[in-house]
């Protein structure tokens, strides 16, 4: 591989602006954290983003990097990657975060990055740049998170009813009340250690195109780790507030039994994907879930009209990030 040529300030803004992007990420996807919980009246908003960003961080101990592996290494072809590559990516996921996140639209900061990544390394070298593995793992995803996190989601909740059939309402919704502090917890343990990677892999791809870091290395060091377990954990603190009604109401109305058994199913889905080193999107995990949740019930219990308008904002992330991207890309070019 090839090492490009960039001053230490230009390396050091790149850094910056993936961290933010990485800040952004917690702060847009903390809603898909905390929606559930704070929906159902289990915790207050405040209480909720502390518990989140907490275990955002000791994800750290828990959760492997093979998410980083496969941004860093498995995306696009490491000899297209120089600073211009990634200032594009960075900020057309960027963009299209503020973007979604200003009209409360639920849509993946994973999927924005990739799309960034791809835009940019299509606008200097063609779709050849593009490794088909990784992006082909990804695409599945798309598909493959949100149908098991719905599978999952309705599957505990069908459990869950026959097991406290005869119990009455107040009492179930007491014992779930307590049960979904763990399962929040359980949940937003997947959102970082599955998250966090993401930018891991950015920063860590940026060292290897620079000479900084050998390409043979298993991992990336220890301070792109933490700087990016501990930004990501900062930015859930700051909750994307505009989000979290239509992740916790418009969908569905939950309770906390189907809070519980929604951050549940998504849960094993995050913490499946993580170590198999699969980047996917919390938003289409946790939206799966509570779809699931809500039609494991009845079928009218689930606002379809909310959830195909999410799915429609799915499908443009990709391709709508990959453009900005590749804008960016160019402009770059001229201003770097």
């Amino acid at each position: 591989m090839h090492t490009i040529q960039i001053s230490i300030y230009a390396l050091a803004l790149l850094i910056f602006l993936a961290l933010v992007f990485d800040f952004m990420n917690g702060f847009h996807d903390a809603a898909n954290a905390i929606a559930t919980v704070v929906s159902t009246g289990v915790l207050k908003p405040q209480t909720a983003v502390a518990m989140a960003a907490f275990f955002n961080f000791i994800a750290i101990f828990i959760v492997g990097l093979k998410v980083a592996q496969t941004i860093g290494k498995g995306t696009i072809d490491p000899d297209v990657v120089d600073h211009y590559v990634i200032f594009g990516a960075l900020v057309g996921a960027i963009v299209w975060n503020l973007i979604t996140w200003y009209y409360g639209i639920p849509s993946s900061s994973s999927h924005a990055l990739i799309g960034g990544l791809v835009g940019a390394a299509v606008a200097k070298s063609g779709t050849g740049a593009l490794i088909a593995g990784g992006l082909i793992k990804t695409v599945v995803f798309i598909v493959v998170a949100p149908l098991l996190g719905f599978l999952l989601g309705s599957i505990i909740m069908l459990i869950v009813s026959w097991v406290f059939v005869k119990s009455t309402p107040r009492k179930i919704d007491g014992w779930f009340r307590r049960l979904q502090l763990a399962s929040a917890a359980a949940y937003s343990l997947g959102h970082g250690g599955n998250d966090a990677q993401k930018t891991m892999g950015i920063i860590w791809m940026l060292l290897i195109a620079s000479g900084h870091v050998a390409a043979s290395d298993a991992e990336p060091p220890l301070w792109v780790i933490i700087a990016c377990y501990g930004t990501i954990s900062f930015g859930t603190l700051f909750g994307g507030w505009r989000i979290v009604k239509t992740m916790g109401q418009k969908i569905t109305k939950l309770k906390p039994v189907g809070g519980f058994c929604a951050e549940t199913g998504g849960a094993i889905t995050l913490l499946m994907a993580s170590f198999w080193g699969v980047p996917v999107s919390t938003t289409h995990t946790i939206t799966g879930a509570i779809v699931g949740v809500g039609s494991s019930q009845r079928l009218s219990a689930v606002r379809w009209g909310v959830a195909g308008n999410i799915v429609w904002a799915w499908i443009f992330t990709i391709p709508a990030s990959a453009f900005v991207a590749a804008i960016a890309w160019w402009i770059g070019r001229h201003i770097m």
